[in-house]
């Protein structure tokens, strides 16, 4: 019955009809929040602990997901670097209006920049990955000026190229890049940053992405913008504090935050992406017919009381 309802959705999406079965009553076509409330437990994910990272700021806690499976090497070091408390006491130092909020050591590169302990220096380029069986794509169905394919894999916006074999995630709003210099492998993830504005697509396969923001995007987006080149503080009396970042999986259980993603590849992710493409809530009159990748949604949730997910 649920496969039914799901597959009604998303056959209305894509067509408008009204009614949401064959022997159902009529009703307005489906709408994202007919879909969410559609889901069952199984169409959501919680984070594995070991890839949540908590970075809690003056305003509150930023909650990011790691993507080992495009980053292993970088999501290794980070784990390095937050377990050895690296980040604790550095600062927010860079916001560019439209652009990224990024945070690391102010003194980098000089004499008295903080060590990185038993963490690498530097890390071979993750840019992307070959394509292989075990790495999920959900595709959507309209094109991409930067690639022949786009789609979301193990629950993160990227984009293929099947021909040539490779996959890479894409710089959607809400993700998180390791900064580096001019050599491809000078990133270490000691320098991190969040795409705060329209998505910077030319940076994908240029910089290693290693995850992205599941929750408190608006504690780094809304932060005053820089006056400096780059939007970097001029007064480092304007930078943000980090007061901690730590990995779930250090924390005791009761301290872990209970959130779940929608899986993106399941039918109602696909009842989703139809909804978001042809808009049909009352305010739309005209809908797109169309979606760009970095427009569908990835919704997260707390879970519900009892809720048990896989």
């Amino acid at each position: 019955m649920r496969m039914q309802t799901l597959t009604a959705l998303v056959l209305l999406a894509l067509a408008g009809a009204p009614g949401w079965a064959a022997d159902a009553p009529p009703a307005r076509p489906a709408t994202l929040q007919d879909v969410l409330a559609a889901t069952q437990p199984s169409d959501w994910r919680r984070p594995d602990p070991a890839d949540t990272l908590y970075m809690d700021l003056p305003g509150g806690r930023v909650v990011i997901e790691l993507a080992p499976a495009f980053a292993p090497l970088h999501a290794a070091n980070l784990r390095t670097l937050i377990r050895a408390k690296y980040f604790d006491g550095l600062a927010i130092l860079r916001v560019q209006d439209n652009f990224v909020t990024q945070w690391g050591d102010p003194a980098a590169g000089a004499p008295e920049a903080r060590s990185l302990g038993k963490a690498a220096a530097t890390l071979a380029a993750e840019f992307e990955r070959p394509l292989s069986a075990e790495l999920s794509f959900t595709p959507l169905p309209d094109g991409d000026v930067y690639a022949p394919e786009v789609g979301f894999s193990q629950g993160f916006p990227a984009a293929r190229d099947r021909r040539a074999g490779k996959a890479w995630l894409a710089h959607c709003y809400g993700m998180l890049g390791a900064g580096r210099d001019t050599a491809a492998e000078s990133g270490n993830g000691a320098e991190l940053y969040v795409v705060i504005g329209q998505a910077p697509r030319q940076l994908d396969r240029n910089i290693a992405l290693v995850g992205r923001v599941i929750q408190g995007m608006e504690l780094l987006s809304a932060l005053p913008r820089g006056t400096g080149a780059l939007g970097f503080y001029e007064d480092r009396a304007q930078r943000v504090p980090i007061r901690a970042m730590r990995l779930a999986a250090d924390l005791p259980v009761a301290e872990r935050l209970p959130i779940e993603i929608l899986r993106t590849d399941t039918p109602a992710f696909s009842a989703l992406v139809e909804a978001r493409r042809n808009r049909r809530d009352d305010w739309y009159h005209r809908p797109a017919g169309r979606i760009d990748l970095c427009n569908v949604p990835l919704p997260v949730r707390m879970a519900p009381p009892g809720a048990t997910t896989p």
